[in-house]
């Protein structure tokens, strides 16, 4: 099953000479993506001009993966650290236990574009930190590279989620395989140019989401290129119940360790839920005062009304991510 979030159907937030393009957002009404897909809960595309920055982010629990495809972008957390990210180089940041965090251009003559991915973590109350690398054109280029992953496989950034994240370099022609295990799903975002997914035409800066698949099945039809995120179906038997990394307690094995980390996971979900209410009650406050408008975040852009498209048959989305609500969740996100 394919579920598809067409660029058009992105948010489109231009506040203080800044652009971003949000792939999940809460814009009222259906919508199937608002709180994310499974464990993503943003991937969001961004432009800074020269020596634009964005605003602090608030403290919460998230695996941040940042991608600079172009210029130099400049971060910094409320422990005093700081850094530079080049075009081409990843960095992951886990953030939590009351870390504020920002970025911005580091360049006064030249603007910065960047991806960045929030994933729900694993476990509660993780320890700040964070790590970056480069992965060079040779290795994306006509082949899925693995930059992040639990156990750091092939010397990819160490992600605290039972996720996998790939980047890919696609020739004209090119066609990529990528199986899916029982259990798992993924999210494809087409970064520029054009493939076939299937059937399904992909062109710049859509997305699709994939559910009860067996495999992921793409050729470019230019000069492409792709993030793909491999992620687990959240049940009550599997990462939502359990911290990452850990097999299920068997039979006669000591539990409470498990035990100590479930309550963890799940004081976390419970923190989530009431966010997201908090989030929902706000949104629907702002549509009584506002009948019949539908308003942009920061800049005012009107939301696409069409939030997803169906594809062979009914489509659905996976909910389950800690969406970035309107009103409450503008705090919460990168950009805000």
């Amino acid at each position: 099953m394919i579920t598809l979030r067409r660029a058009k159907e992105r948010h489109h937030d231009r506040s203080r000479g800044r652009e971003a393009w949000l792939t999940f957002f809460s814009g009222g009404g259906a919508n199937p993506l608002a709180e994310g897909f499974g464990a993503l809960e943003i991937l969001d595309e961004a432009w800074l001009p020269p020596g634009g920055g964005a605003s602090d982010h608030p403290p919460q629990d998230a695996q941040i993966v940042t991608f600079v495809r172009a210029g130099v972008l400049a971060w910094g957390d409320s422990l005093g650290r700081s850094g530079l990210i080049q075009a081409g180089e990843f960095r992951r940041m886990t953030a939590g236990r009351g870390l504020r965090h920002h970025e911005s251009n580091a360049s006064s003559t030249t603007a910065v574009h960047f991806f960045q991915i929030w994933l729900r973590p694993g476990q509660a109350d993780l320890e700040p930190g964070g790590e970056q690398k480069r992965f060079s054109a040779a290795q994306r280029r006509g082949r899925l590279c693995v930059v992040g992953s639990p156990d750091g496989r092939r010397g990819s950034l160490v992600i605290h989620q039972d996720a996998l994240v790939y980047t890919a370099l696609l020739d004209p022609g090119t066609h990529v395989v990528h199986e899916l295990a029982p259990g798992r799903s993924v999210w494809l975002h087409l970064v520029s140019g054009e493939a076939a997914l299937g059937d399904v035409v992909l062109t710049t800066g859509d997305g699709a989401g994939l559910t009860a698949e067996r495999a992921v099945s793409l050729t470019a039809l230019r000069e492409s290129e792709i993030l793909l995120l491999d992620l687990c179906d959240e049940t009550p038997t599997t990462a939502a119940e359990r911290p990452l990394g850990r097999p299920a307690t068997s039979a006669g094995s000591s539990g409470a360790s498990d035990a100590r980390g479930n309550g963890n996971q799940r004081r976390g979900r419970d923190r989530g839920r009431s966010r997201r209410r908090d989030q929902r009650r706000l949104g629907q406050e702002r549509d009584r005062h506002a009948p019949g408008e539908t308003t942009g975040i920061g800049g005012g852009s009107p939301l696409h009304p069409r939030a997803w498209t169906r594809v062979g048959g009914a489509a659905v989305g996976l909910g389950g991510g800690l969406g970035g609500g309107l009103g409450g969740g503008l705090g919460r996100r990168w950009l805000r």
